[in-house]
């Protein structure tokens, strides 16, 4: 027997003409000639054209973001392009606001509009040039956050958040493999036992980008480069920040010297203190944990299909590479 009730969903796309004739015109560009949809992360992304320009459209997902903290973001992005930042900058609407709210099936999500970031993804990932200039560039954002002053409300990227919170999400997943949730729980006392000396001050803490590697980043062929998708971003350790950049290059396979180039261009603006460098490796762990998190809250919209036993292996296995003496050599 049919209802004739709207049944409930968990994620919905959203349709590129509906937006077209209904969002994009609240913002003040030239007509748009199409819309499309380009990319599904954190965010749904879509590409648009219109005769002079081009302009990423971002649709925020229910489960991730509320409305404050979409509006801290994009904020704080108008902050950092007014000091001069290359950021992707968001656009505001014809009555001034940085977004505009949608009634998803799923309930509310937030449209934002970017200026297209110019150039492209290093290819073959970031030359010695680039990553130093990228750590040079993280390092003026978190001077300026000392700056940044909003009335929206921001997630804080403290150890609550990033641990406590991540390991109520994956411990359902290891119910029956006790030892390894063992394990799990082991490890983050001891986490938060080596980093509890870290102040909540300045300069150790500050706003973060989130999520700083070379995805996030466009550069032309001269090496200009812009940065984008601040969907992590948050108050947090600076460390932090450089350990998140660890661990996703570390996972790429990203070349030593590459990744010592964005410490070099970071301390030729900001020096790191020797207790932010002891706490690089377990924070490194806690971006680890943290990404596994994201991945498994993530699994509802994108897939759960990798979801095996396998998959939990390899990630507790990467998990103890970090652990070891060794640990940036992977």
């Amino acid at each position: 027997m049919l209802t004739q009730t709207t049944f409930p969903v968990t994620y919905s796309t959203l349709d590129c003409d509906a937006l077209k004739r209904q969002i994009l015109p609240l913002f003040s560009t030239n007509p748009v000639i199409r819309c499309k949809f380009w990319n599904r992360g954190l965010s749904d992304v879509y590409l648009v054209e219109t005769l002079t320009a081009h302009y990423i459209l971002r649709i925020s997902h229910a489960h991730w973001r509320t409305e404050s903290e979409v509006n801290f973001e994009l904020e704080f992005l108008s902050f950092l392009r007014r000091r001069g930042i290359p950021v992707a900058e968001p656009l505001r609407t014809r009555d001034g606001q940085l977004s505009v709210k949608i009634y998803a099936p799923e309930g509310f999500r937030y449209a934002a509009l970017f200026a297209y970031a110019p150039g492209r993804i290093p290819i073959g990932d970031l030359s010695i040039d680039q990553s130093r200039k990228l750590g040079e560039t993280v390092a003026q954002i978190h001077q300026f956050g000392a700056e940044f002053h909003s009335s929206a409300c921001r997630q804080q990227l403290s150890l609550e958040y990033l641990l406590d919170r991540s390991l109520g999400t994956i411990e359902p997943h290891l119910r029956f493999r006790l030892g390894d949730m063992a394990y799990l729980r082991e490890l983050i006392d001891q986490i938060k036992d080596r980093l509890s000396d870290l102040p909540k001050t300045l300069p150790y803490w500050t706003i973060c980008w989130g999520d700083p590697h070379s995805g996030n980043v466009h550069f032309t062929a001269d090496n200009q480069l812009t940065l984008f998708d601040f969907d992590q971003c948050g108050y947090g350790w600076r460390a932090f920040e450089m350990a998140k950049f660890l661990q996703v290059s570390l996972r790429a396979g990203i070349a030593r010297k590459v990744r010592d180039a964005f410490f070099q261009g970071y301390q030729s603006i900001q020096s790191f203190t020797p207790l932010e460098v002891s706490s690089l490796q377990p924070f490194t762990q806690t971006a680890h944990i943290w990404n596994w998190c994201i991945y498994l809250e993530s699994a509802k919209i994108h897939s759960s299909s990798r979801l095996d036993d396998q998959f939990f292996t390899t990630r507790l296995q990467q998990l103890k590479m970090l652990q070891t003496p060794e640990w940036q050599l992977f």
